[in-house]
């Protein structure tokens, strides 16, 4: 009796379990066919893009201009941390300057390295007086130390050496052009009747330019002329080349040496100009002379003048502008005409 009793508590046991492990089982299943929930989508919107501009940094602030007016007297760069073993400075230098707390300078305070290279004077340009004195951009600096006349400052930037004797002037805010949708550049395009000038210099001395490189041109705020606004660069139809060609003609028109002693083929040249019709002239029909190139120009009606490009200014002084060329047809060099569009 009491064997039966133990059997039948242990088989109670024994079934509670088993019902145990099947409610588990089957929670489980129910859990792993419930469906994820599906992730949230992210939407992104694009983002403005920034506006492309014709130059860089270091072409707004490194191109140099032509100054008309006398510079005021500024203060200079007059020495160097390492002087000792540098005669040019670049960026990251500490140089000192001759100007202090007596001159009103403050720490923190940003300058404009400038060097004058001497007055500017060009065959091309009409207008009459100097142009100005061409002053060479070559950096930036930052008073970090001010003392009662002289100050300590670091060389921020730098676009060529530093030497001692380089002035210093306030640093002028210039904010580049938008770069203009391109589009094939008209060659043949008529001009727009508004203010010429022609390129008087070019940065480092440079006859002939490109595109991205840096001009001058003899027209600034007395021509009504101000940053952006675009030019075209041409030349007249034929001109342009170093060296003239006097004789342009290639070969004669006829002679004895075109053909043969025996066979006598002809003595006409097929590489010379057509030879003058004297119709009109009576009892002479020809005359075996040619006709020259130097003729045909003469005599030809107004034609397209040659654009070989395209320019955008940077900064405008009183007579001149500083511009960088943005498109070119060919090689763009000093004395090229400017137009505005």
């Amino acid at each position: 009796m009491r064997i039966s009793k133990v059997i039948n508590v242990s088989l109670s046991a024994l079934l509670m379990l088993c019902a145990s492990a099947v409610a588990s089982v089957n929670a489980q299943t129910n859990q792993s066919m419930t469906p994820a929930p599906k992730p949230t989508p992210t939407v992104i919107l694009p983002q403005g893009q920034s506006e492309a501009k014709v130059a860089v940094e270091t072409d707004l602030y490194c191109a140099g201009f032509i100054q008309y007016a006398p510079a005021p007297i500024n203060p200079e760069i007059v020495g160097g941390e390492q002087e000792q073993e540098k005669r040019s400075y670049a960026q990251g230098d500490y140089v000192f300057i001759n100007a202090g707390s007596q001159q009103g300078i403050k720490a923190g305070q940003d300058f404009a390295i400038v060097r004058p290279r001497g007055q500017l004077t060009s065959k091309f340009s009409v207008k009459k007086g100097w142009l100005g004195v061409y002053m060479q951009e070559l950096g930036n600096l930052r008073v970090v130390d001010v003392k009662d006349r002289s100050s300590v400052a670091v060389i921020t930037n730098s676009c060529e050496a530093i030497l001692l004797g380089d002035l210093l002037r306030q640093v002028s805010s210039r904010v580049s052009p938008p770069q203009r949708e391109e589009v094939t550049l008209d060659r043949f395009a008529d001009p727009t009747g508004k203010q010429k000038g022609r390129i008087v210099f070019a940065r480092d001395g440079r006859e002939m330019v490109s595109r991205n490189q840096i001009v001058y041109i003899d027209l600034g705020a007395e021509d009504n002329i101000k940053a952006g606004d675009y030019f075209t660069i041409y030349r007249p139809a034929g001109t342009g080349n170093l060296d003239g060609v006097v004789n342009e003609e290639i070969a004669h028109s006829q002679m004895d040496g075109f053909e043969s002693d025996r066979y006598r083929g002809g003595k006409f040249s097929s590489q010379s100009q057509r030879t003058k019709d004297y119709t009109n002239t009576p009892g002479l029909f020809f005359k075996n002379e040619p006709v020259t190139t130097h003729e045909v120009k003469r005599h030809r009606p107004p034609v397209p003048r040659k654009i070989v490009g395209e320019l955008v200014i940077l900064n405008v002084q009183t007579r001149t502008a500083t511009a960088i060329i943005t498109r070119v047809a060919q090689e763009v060099h000093t004395g090229d005409f400017v137009e505005m569009q």
